[in-house]
């Protein structure tokens, strides 16, 4: 077995997430996926992957030789390809957040296929920031500020973090006229990890500053759309993303409240650990999701509220 085919049946060890499932992918037997793996193991003198009863996972050493794997490999998909316009082939791994990714990402990757029918995509639906290299991804998208990672963002638009309530809850106990008042209404919280305060921007202040108000939510769930159920029942205030109510603010189901004291917009990225060693499958995949997104009314820049709107802290 040459060093080559090594390093593909590593990778697809890594990416099917044992050795049956990669010797399945590849169709090859298990024992040879098998000793492919020792004798690369072998070669570079340390282990490259951990495996219990229940599960395998990369070691340090096996995540940097994957990472540097996909790189050859991408890289000698290229090199045998005829010319440019040679049809897509292959398999793209994307990461996406879940209600974003169903209601955005999913309609436009059935469009992708059916315009590459060779290429394989597979969604992975997470709300999490899932490592790209860890989880052996292509691409992500991403809703907020990204840390320094080293890789190539690709932003597609923003969104905001939007207060809401219906017409219903609001006749029955008014609006509040800042953001000081909520603590007066029924909220409606849909964040995780114990958040217990909200951050709204002083309409007051040039510079933008934030700050926090501290609040009692009457009901907490864990899923968005269980949040906006409540919130159009009247059963209180809610604070989703802009793109998640966007019909329902359109429609009259639903009304913004305070928008001089919603903070900063949230850009909306498309993420790759690469663009230099970045395959043709992977930038056109890339290329015809920052159209599409982009083109979306949902993530075009709100505009800003007249100073009438301003944040009174009052």
């Amino acid at each position: 077995m040459d060093r080559f085919d090594e390093l593909q049946i590593f990778v697809a060890i890594l990416d099917a997430g044992s050795l049956s499932g990669a010797a399945r992918r590849l169709r090859r037997s298990a024992p040879a996926v098998t000793r492919a793996l020792a004798a690369l193991e072998e070669r570079v003198g340390t282990r490259l992957v951990e495996r219990t009863t229940r599960r395998l996972a990369p070691t340090e050493a096996g995540l940097r030789l994957a990472e540097m794997a996909r790189r050859v490999l991408a890289d000698y998909d290229d090199a045998v390809r005829e010319d440019d316009h040679a049809p897509l082939r292959g398999r793209l791994r994307i990461t996406v957040p879940a209600v974003f990714g169903r209601r955005h990402v999913a309609p436009a990757m059935i469009d992708f296929l059916d315009l590459h029918p060779a290429l394989q995509v597979e969604l992975v639906f997470n709300d999490r920031n899932l490592d790209l290299i860890e989880h052996g991804l292509d691409l992500a998208l991403r809703i907020g500020a990204l840390p320094d990672t080293g890789m190539m963002a690709r932003q597609v638009g923003q969104v905001r973090r939007v207060l809401v309530a219906s017409p219903a809850y609001l006749a029955r106990r008014g609006s509040p006229a800042s953001a000081r008042e909520l603590d007066a209404h029924d909220i409606i919280f849909s964040e995780q990890r114990g958040a217990s305060e909200w951050r709204f921007r002083d309409g007051e202040r040039a510079d933008g500053r934030e700050f926090a108000v501290r609040l009692a939510p009457r009901l907490i769930v864990n899923d968005i759309d269980a949040m906006l159920l409540a919130v159009r029942a009247g059963r209180g205030i809610g604070r989703p993303l802009s793109y998640q109510v966007a019909d329902q603010l359109a429609d009259g189901t639903l009304v913004r409240l305070l928008p001089g004291a919603e903070p900063a917009p949230l850009p909306v990225q498309l993420l790759v650990p690469s663009a230099r060693h970045m395959a043709p499958r992977l930038r056109a995949c890339m290329d015809f999701l920052a159209q599409r997104l982009g083109a979306l009314p949902e993530l075009q820049p709100i505009p800003s509220p007249s100073p009438f709107d301003a944040l009174q802290r009052g």
